[in-house]
């Protein structure tokens, strides 16, 4: 068997391919063959060496995997081989808080992630893929269509004609444009690409502003709400575009922060907070609950993620080197063929 592992040094140059044996199954333990994988930012942050943590060479990259059951623990319930599962971003934290999950540890970073040809996890980590859904989209799930699910759906409880600013399109972004749209809401997207934004007009989004070409979108988001302002920000930018969030949205909106892609560092004014009685929510992913409401819903509306670029599972530098370009629109994908 072989694994993808952290090098000595960063970067996606240094990654290693290794061999290695299967340990043992724990008696709970079950034996995944992966499929697909997806990437996310954070991924890249982490084969990089500029995550908020440190991981150590010989770590497992990747979060979001899915995969075949071949073998499973002596003990194991809920699972037998042959069961097609995805991967839970979170393991140990299975519904509720994350502050009342045990031991909460994320594949790819606490523990080893799914960019191998084989895992083993716990069975409470992972779940059925529903019949409509391929192993090729389930991989999309786990982080960026759960976070979007968490924010909109868990912490916002997006209703029918709410508006849902939305910056960029990555794989979060349109997860949430899905997700805006399947429960009535009014979206308005943020790109500085033409193309993007009329791909994401295609998929469903109300509105989309090119925010080079317009870089006082705050101002076209009030005209566009004839001037009341969004229920729901999904703030991707970072401090880079957290004050115009904070001017985005109606009295009482919420602001959901989830990346920074524009930046780690900037002055945030405390004020704006307090005008706008704003709402303003850390989204760290969700649980293994939020992973299967998200399932079900795609499942239920046969809806289908937004894949931008598929890759074979042996080509996954190639695919991560387009990925780190940033010029995707929706998820990156590897798969065996």
């Amino acid at each position: 068997m072989k694994k993808v592992i952290l090098g000595s040094t960063p970067g996606i140059a240094n990654l290693q391919v290794v061999d290695y044996d299967i340990p043992p199954l724990g008696p709970k333990d079950i034996l995944i063959q992966l499929q697909a994988a997806s990437f996310n930012y954070r991924d890249l942050e982490i084969i990089n060496g500029i995550y908020s943590e440190a991981f150590k060479p010989g770590l497992v990259p990747l979060s979001d995997g899915a995969g075949k059951i071949v073998k499973v623990g002596a003990n194991v319930c809920q699972f037998e081989p042959g069961d097609r599962v995805i991967t839970s971003f979170w393991q140990n934290w299975p519904s509720g808080e994350l502050k009342y999950a045990t031991a909460p540890s994320a594949l790819g970073g606490h523990q080893d992630g799914v960019l191998s040809d084989y895992a083993v996890m716990d069975e409470s980590g992972v779940l059925k893929i529903p019949d409509n859904i391929s192993f090729l989209e389930a991989a999309t799930f786990p982080c960026a269509g759960v976070t979007a699910w968490q924010a909109l759906v868990v912490e916002g409880q997006i209703k029918a004609g709410e508006w849902v600013l939305i910056q960029g399109t990555g794989g979060v972004s349109f997860f949430a444009l899905q997700i805006a749209k399947m429960h009535g809401a009014r979206t308005i997207l943020l790109s500085s690409s033409d193309k993007k934004r009329a791909i994401a007009e295609k998929i469903g989004a109300d509105h989309t502003i090119n925010y080079i070409d317009c870089p006082d979108w705050d101002a076209v988001v009030w005209k566009l709400t004839n001037g009341i302002g969004v229920d729901h920000t999904i703030e991707t930018g970072g401090p880079s575009t957290f004050e115009k969030s904070l001017k985005s949205i109606r009295l009482g909106g919420k602001v959901y922060v989830i990346g920074y892609k524009g930046g780690k560092t900037g002055e945030i004014n405390p004020l704006l907070i307090l005008a706008s009685q704003a709402r303003v929510q850390a989204i760290g992913v969700g649980p293994k609950s939020s992973l299967a409401q998200v399932l079900s819903a795609y499942q239920g509306l046969n809806l289908h993620p937004i894949i931008d670029k598929t890759y074979e599972w042996s080509n996954w530098k190639e695919a991560l080197e387009y990925f780190s370009l940033g010029n995707h629109i929706g998820k990156v994908v590897i798969e065996k063929p």
